[in-house]
């Protein structure tokens, strides 16, 4: 038999608070309890316990954009809407007569049978093949655009209002062709609305917005060069762009958000209302209009 000193010390092996068979001999560094490896969150200073972690997060105020969005690294709004575009071409090229008897921006079936739908579908779609010279050129220069634009508007404004501008400006786009009595297709509304969003928030932040000038004034050329472009849906677009991104560049710091969103909603109310209030004023939905 054998008797433990009194100067021996008795000490007891720390385990994990949360996994009690794991040994260690790491604390957390804001409630000092024992945490193993599966359990340690990096700190400024050694490691914390995951409730601790958690609540310092909370703390931590996320990143923004520009505008108050939450900031973008990778912009999946703009490839979501790529391949939408993409993926809708491909449809219509599979089934084109009833993709569009279906889905296609059209004045008639909007007012007259209540297909509003159209209103949005409208705008992914695009001229389709054998439509003739303007057909693959009609949806290359709009993803051409989306591209090349979307990613810094996206950066600048966040994801949910950049997503929010394009569908504001797609459907005002839209509305102008339903007033106008047209049918139409394609994604310039969205994409010109992009345009005058870029030179609003130019404008905003002070840089020189010549370029996005000219890039408006050479499409408007086209436009109105070219026949068969619905320009009702490239101007409608174009203003509905540019209240949409002036209500989110210059909406005050206080209840930026609210206000932003706000604004939003007050665009789509008075595009709900133009539809649901005034008829075509002369249809000619036979026609087949690109925008």
């Amino acid at each position: 038999m054998t008797t433990q000193s009194s100067n021996e010390p008795n000490t007891v092996v720390p385990t994990c608070y949360r996994h009690p068979g794991r040994e260690t001999y790491v604390r957390c560094q804001r409630c000092d309890r024992p945490i193993c490896p599966d359990c340690m969150r990096d700190a400024s200073v050694g490691f914390q316990c995951p409730e601790c972690a958690a609540e310092g997060n909370k703390g931590v105020r996320q990143a923004q954009s520009v505008f108050g969005g939450r900031a973008v690294t990778t912009p999946r709004v703009t490839w979501a809407l790529l391949i939408i575009n993409v993926l809708a071409y491909a449809a219509e090229t599979a089934s084109t007569d009833w993709v569009l008897t279906n889905f296609m921006m059209n004045a008639y079936e909007v007012g007259y049978h209540g297909e509003w739908w159209r209103l949005i579908t409208g705008a992914f779609l695009h001229q389709p093949l054998g439509g003739g010279g303007f057909a693959l050129t009609h949806i290359v220069f709009n993803m051409w655009a989306l591209y090349a634009i979307g990613p810094e508007l996206e950066r600048r404004l966040g994801s949910a209002r950049f997503l929010a501008l394009y569908l504001l400006a797609a459907l005002g786009g839209s509305v102008a062709v339903y007033l106008f009595g047209i049918a139409a297709v394609g994604a310039s509304g969205a994409i010109y609305g992009m345009f005058a969003a870029l030179f609003v928030l130019a404008k905003k932040l002070g840089y020189n917005a010549q370029g996005v000038l000219w890039l408006i004034g050479a499409n408007a050329v086209i436009t109105f060069v070219v026949p068969g472009i619905s320009w009702q849906g490239h101007l409608g677009g174009l203003i509905t762009g540019a209240l949409v991104a002036a209500v989110f560049a210059f909406a005050p710091a206080r209840n930026r958000s609210a206000i932003q969103w706000g604004g939003c909603a007050a665009v789509l109310i008075v595009l709900v209302a133009l539809v649901l209030g005034l008829p075509p004023f002369a249809v000619q939905a036979e026609l087949g209009i690109f925008g």
